[in-house]
């Protein structure tokens, strides 16, 4: 059983929506095996317990440095033994200790298409009032695999939405949410999961994508890469 373990800061419907996914069946031999929030009142934790999920929370107030809080996060995070981390709207900045423990094994969702609005700043509802700022036709989201820079680490997935004449920034998430989110975070996973990615050269490569190029070309093999999200 593949174990993921899902990093959340608010009130959880990208954890909700993996959590109906999972059990419906749309993706396969996945466990979430543990939710941790570094906000004691998120309302993820509680969406965690209703589905039976072992609830953590590690909140930067309860440490005297940020040195023991990225110690005290890393520990809650090794502990269960993940094959892949979720940061799904987790709204702190990873240890770069943490990153190289878990090389390729975390991925985040961003609510735009990087490159665009992302980056040190870009978080949340910010994000589409800047798009709405700068007028726009097309946002979207994206899912990425996290390195030590800021929405820097290679693309997997995106997704674009469109923008509306009348939208607001909360109109605009909440489509961002349910047209684009919600979909490529599943989806993410389960081809993670299935061991359908490999990150080489910088680039995140699904295998079906390979096998469907127009030159006819047959996909590297597996073994060719660094599959992601198994453990090394």
């Amino acid at each position: 059983m593949f174990r993921l373990v899902i990093c959340v800061s608010g009130g959880g419907t990208n954890l909700q929506h993996i959590i109906d996914r999972i059990g419906d069946g749309t993706v396969r031999n996945v466990r979430v095996v543990r939710v941790i929030s570094n906000n004691a009142g998120a309302y993820a934790l509680e969406r965690a317990k209703k589905a039976e999920i072992e609830a953590v929370c590690v909140s930067p107030k309860a440490y005297e440095t940020r040195e023991r809080f990225n110690e005290a996060l890393l520990s809650a995070v090794r502990e269960p033994e993940p094959d892949l981390i979720v940061l799904a709207g987790f709204l702190v900045a990873i240890p770069p200790e943490m990153i190289r423990a878990f090389p390729n094994r975390i991925i985040n969702i961003h609510p735009s298409l990087i490159p665009s609005f992302c980056g040190r700043g870009f978080y949340g509802l910010r994000v589409h009032e800047k798009a709405l700022e700068r007028g726009v036709r097309v946002t979207g989201a994206t899912v990425h695999f996290v390195d030590e820079g800021m929405d820097s680490g290679p693309i997997l997935l995106q997704k674009a939405v469109e923008v509306r004449e009348h939208d607001t920034p909360e109109l605009l998430q909440r489509r961002v949410m349910e047209e684009a989110e919600w979909i490529l975070l599943s989806r993410a996973i389960a081809l993670i999961a299935e061991g359908r990615v490999r990150i080489e050269n910088g680039r995140a490569l699904i295998a079906d994508e390979e096998a469907g190029r127009a030159d006819g070309e047959p996909a590297p093999a597996p073994g060719d890469g660094r599959t992601a999200g198994r453990r090394q």
